[in-house]
């Protein structure tokens, strides 16, 4: 038999079908007419930027990366707390389990000196014993050996439990290490990741557009006048350490991570300054803000810290008349700046 034409719903499906098909080839034709309407004469290709929104761009990408260096310093910090314990409590484990040998080294020469003695019946004891005053002294040593093994028995099951216990709380902190060092280096890559996207930006600007916004970044810097080498006046004790410190780092760069000598990050600086005064603070923006009491901008005094953006993602050593010394970004050594050039989110008085 002949074959059969299609019927005519099929027919109508496959033209409503077709149809779909040409009304959506259609839309977006007319919207990449649309959009190379709107670029003419680049195509597909991305508009070309101003020094104005690379300048934003590049300090969006260095909030970020920031950001993320915060949060790498802070998974590094908790990797080395986890890694301070493991060795710790490997060391605990070793110590005990050479205590619990030497334990069981002793229960067992008594076991095997028991063994090869043989045991001796109290009756026969009694008959072999010269006088009853003997018999009674060797039943006497035989009790209290009997006290000892049970409490060498007794002993070595606490070191057991214990040996446990120290073995478990070492096999959770090789966890907490491991996670710890897995977000470092999450984190450490988001820094990268971002740094890289910013210098891709600037890449694309000539030296002169370079120069200019290097000079906007920098326009509300005070000048070399600043005073680089004590502490406001009336400024004493630990505060007043900390801020020479800091004035010893002025013109040291940058350097995400870091915690001195040659290089800081903002909290790196300001951990380093405080430790000169002797004070431990700790590692990061967000746990340093609640380091000490925590106080009103009005408050301001000189050593204070004083943190910015909604995120605390940065922090400076405050110096008075309104100024701080801080560890800016990649690419800016550590300077004297206002603290009204960042948006302001709080402070906090070490001691």
């Amino acid at each position: 038999m002949a074959p059969q034409p299609p019927t005519k719903p099929k027919q109508r499906h496959r033209s409503s079908l077709t149809g779909t098909t040409i009304r959506t080839a259609a839309t977006l034709a007319l919207a990449g007419v649309a959009s190379a309407t709107a670029l003419p004469g680049i195509g597909h290709a991305e508009p070309r930027l101003t020094s104005a929104q690379v300048k934003a761009k590049v300090d969006a990408y260095q909030r970020e990366a920031e950001e993320a260096t915060e949060k790498y310093d802070g998974a590094r910090a908790a990797a080395d707390r986890a890694q301070r314990s493991l060795h710790r409590l490997r060391d605990e484990a070793a110590r005990r389990t050479a205590r619990l040998n030497t334990a069981r080294n002793a229960l067992g020469a008594f076991a095997a000196a028991q063994y090869r003695s043989g045991t001796v019946a109290p009756t026969l004891q009694l008959a072999l014993a010269s006088s009853t005053a003997q018999y009674l002294q060797r039943a006497s040593l035989a009790d209290r050996a009997g006290d000892r093994q049970a409490v060498t028995i007794a002993s070595i099951t606490r070191q057991e439990r214990s040996l446990r216990r120290v073995r478990g709380e070492a096999a959770d902190r090789l966890h907490a290490l491991r996670a710890a060092q897995t977000d470092a280096s999450r984190h450490k890559h988001a820094v990268q990741e971002k740094l890289a996207a910013a210098d891709a930006l600037l890449a694309k600007l000539t030296r002169a557009q370079r120069d200019r916004l290097r000079a906007a970044q920098d326009a509300h810097a005070p000048t070399a006048s600043t005073p680089r080498d004590h502490a406001p006046a009336g400024t004493g004790g630990r505060a007043a350490r900390a801020i020479s410190f800091a004035y010893g780092a002025l013109g040291k760069p940058y350097v995400w991570g870091a915690t001195g000598p040659y290089g800081y990050d903002c909290s790196g600086l300001t951990q380093a300054a405080w430790r000169a005064a002797g004070v431990s603070l700790p590692r990061t923006t967000y746990t340093q803000i609640n380091a000490g009491r925590r106080i009103s901008r009005g408050e301001l005094a000189p050593g204070d810290l004083v943190f910015f953006y909604s995120g605390v993602s940065h922090v400076g050593l405050y110096i008075g008349n309104g100024l701080m010394i801080h560890a800016p970004r990649p690419g800016a050594p550590v300077r004297v700046a206002p603290i009204d050039q960042m948006p302001f989110a709080g402070a906090a008085r070490p001691v």
